[in-house]
């Protein structure tokens, strides 16, 4: 499904593209597949409220500086919201409140979590990651290469964050941008992924809940190593598809606008359900989260990859696991492998 919306042509290097009254679209270059993050800046009154902000990098500052002179006409920013805490989202948070002077506003769960990742930078991986990897059924060849790597990018992306933030909470409502919007939480992508809801007009900022060309990555991470993560996206999607409306104008945090909303939810969530029964009928015998692949992607998957496509087949594995239809046992080898019940 294109619409004419989704037809608008994207921002292009320092420019903007104006969505709606009031509000920008700019893209910031990832390092990725992904290859772009949105950001959105709403005009608040003499200022700019801004949601997300691409990682921190010496082109990105770059980048929002061209923004700050150019289509943001030099006028300062009043509030820095973020949807959730992943490093292409929060990466110039804390650069931007503190140049600005302004609090950071994003959901609890995220601004606790990022805080601790940032605390827990490490130059290898730390054991408790390794071991999870091993249980997990990493491939022994790509598990010695991580071992020998930085784990995470997060602290190399994200500046410092503030010490202190206004916390978003799910059913709450803010003004902002002009308009008066209700706060509803997403999960399986990020905990407490907050989307914004207009009670004045047709928008909704939808961050990485609610992409329109792609299925957010849903994968398990060492530190929480039994979340249903396909089970709790399903739930959020059935959740927000009560509030959805064809005319909805959706603003993601990846790809383009766009309208129909509320069938967009539904194939995503059907996608998901698909491949869990495809994943149960796959563990016909006991199988490593490494051995499932296939049923899941369907195409060959390349080291740049590896590691979130495992991290999201846990999520399937997970959710099967929690709905009965899956048996998770440990081997003599320390290694966890499923069947079907």
């Amino acid at each position: 499904m294109t619409d004419a919306m989704e037809a608008t042509p994207p921002p292009e290097g320092a420019g903007a593209v104006e969505v709606a009254p009031g509000v920008l679209w700019l893209r910031q270059p990832m390092p990725s597949f992904v290859e772009h993050v949105n950001i959105f800046a709403l005009e608040e009154g003499e200022g700019w409220c801004v949601i997300d902000t691409g990682f921190d990098s010496p082109e990105a500052r770059a980048l929002w500086e061209a923004w700050l002179t150019g289509p943001l006409k030099g006028r300062p920013l009043r509030r820095m919201i973020a949807t959730h805490h992943h490093p292409d989202h929060i990466g110039l948070a804390g650069w931007l409140c503190a140049r600005f002077g302004i609090p950071l506003e994003m959901p609890r769960s995220g601004y606790f979590l990022a805080r601790w990742l940032l605390a827990e930078a490490h130059e290898v991986p730390p054991q408790a990651m390794l071991d999870f990897w091993h249980r997990a059924g990493m491939d022994a060849q790509v598990l010695a290469v991580k071992a020998r790597q930085r784990p995470s990018a997060f602290s190399g992306a994200v500046h410092p964050l503030p010490e202190g933030y206004l916390r978003l909470r799910e059913g709450q409502q803010i003004r902002f941008g002009g308009r008066l919007w209700q706060i509803r939480m997403g999960e399986g992508h990020a905990p407490e992924h907050a989307t914004f809801w207009s009670c004045d007009d047709d928008l909704v900022i939808g961050g990485d809940q609610l992409l329109r060309r792609s299925s957010p990555n849903l994968g398990v991470q060492f530190y929480e190593p039994e979340a249903p993560t396909v089970r709790d996206w399903i739930a959020s999607a059935e959740a927000l598809a009560a509030h959805a409306r064809e005319d909805h104008l959706v603003l993601p945090g990846h790809g383009p606008v766009y309208r129909g909303l509320p069938a967009r939810l539904a194939h995503m969530a059907r996608r998901h359900r698909d491949a869990l029964d495809r994943l149960e009928a796959h563990l016909n015998r006991p199988r490593q989260g490494g051995d499932c692949f296939s049923p899941l992607f369907r195409r060959s998957i390349g080291p740049e990859i590896y590691g979130l496509a495992l991290a999201e087949t846990l999520g399937h594995l997970n959710t099967l696991t929690a709905q009965d239809r899956a048996l998770r046992e440990t081997g003599a080898d320390g290694i966890w492998r499923w069947r079907k019940t």
